[in-house]
């Protein structure tokens, strides 16, 4: 619902919508639960329609050829994404950055570290960074049990608040959530396809990788907060350092910063 919601805001503004609207998004992503039942163009279709409603011009763009993190990474510049000098882009990595390695223990070798750097020198308004608020990205198996037994029990909960036993949704989830455990668990190196990290590490990547913090406004709290009031009972949101964090009955679920890039182009370091 994240594109819907930007598009219905961006046309209520008090200004007017803007000139245009471009989505740009890869041709392919990682094969895991939940998977979308539609293919990318549909999805376009569907958000073209739905600008159309809202009066918003709306551009739909696919990158071709990136079915793999180095094709990928090929097409991040400026003249393959067709960036005018007057264009604002906004980076929006939402679940994402959990699919490139981490591997190399945090180096610059790393294909996580190796993407942001690309964005950096995009030189983005702002870069979104959304992404569930664990760290199962250890080396230690161990460790890794111990996360998944700590955190992976809160979407089974919530699962057992809102869905009945026999609903094919929940049956649905449950099974998408005993595959992830089984993934982290029982697999190494390419095989391990999910590298969560928490909130704080990831920012702390994120500083180094040259962007800097850039906090949400009041106003948005607030409409977030009320939305879950109203909507979502058991559900709450509170700030954690530069972080929004939602929270399920109090413990961390989901974290959500926005950054911008370090103008003084120095790399912050621990």
């Amino acid at each position: 619902m994240q594109w819907p919601t930007l598009i219905d805001a961006l046309g209520k503004r008090p200004e007017g919508p803007p000139e245009s609207l471009r989505v740009t998004v890869p041709s392919c992503r990682t094969v895991v639960p939940p998977l979308l039942n539609v293919s990318i163009e549909e999805v376009g279709l569907r958000l073209g329609n739905f600008s159309r409603f809202r009066d918003v011009p709306f551009e739909f763009n696919v990158i071709e050829n990136s079915s793999s993190f180095e094709l990928l990474l090929s097409q991040l510049n400026p003249t393959s994404l067709n960036l005018d000098d007057d264009e604002a882009l906004v980076v929006n990595c939402q679940n994402w950055l959990r699919y490139l390695s981490d591997d190399d223990e945090g180096s610059s070798n790393s294909a996580r570290n190796t993407f942001l750097t690309m964005i950096r020198c995009l030189n983005p308004r702002i870069i979104v960074v959304v992404d569930e608020d664990s760290d199962l990205s250890s080396p230690s198996l161990s460790s890794r049990i111990t996360t998944c037994f700590n955190y992976l029990w809160i979407p089974f909960d919530s699962l057992e608040t809102f869905l009945p036993k026999d609903s094919n949704q929940r049956m649905e989830y449950e099974f998408d959530i005993g595959q992830k455990i089984e993934n982290i668990i029982g697999f190494e190196g390419v095989q391990r396809i999910e590298r969560l990290e928490s909130g704080v590490t990831a920012s702390q990547r994120m500083r180094n990788a040259g962007f800097l913090s850039s906090p949400f406004c009041e106003e948005t709290v607030g409409e977030v907060k009320t939305l879950l009031d109203e909507h979502a009972s058991g559900w709450g949101m509170k700030r954690e350092e530069e972080m929004l964090v939602l929270t399920w009955k109090g413990h961390n679920s989901v974290f959500a910063t926005a950054w911008v890039p370090n103008q003084t182009g120095l790399l912050l370091e621990d």
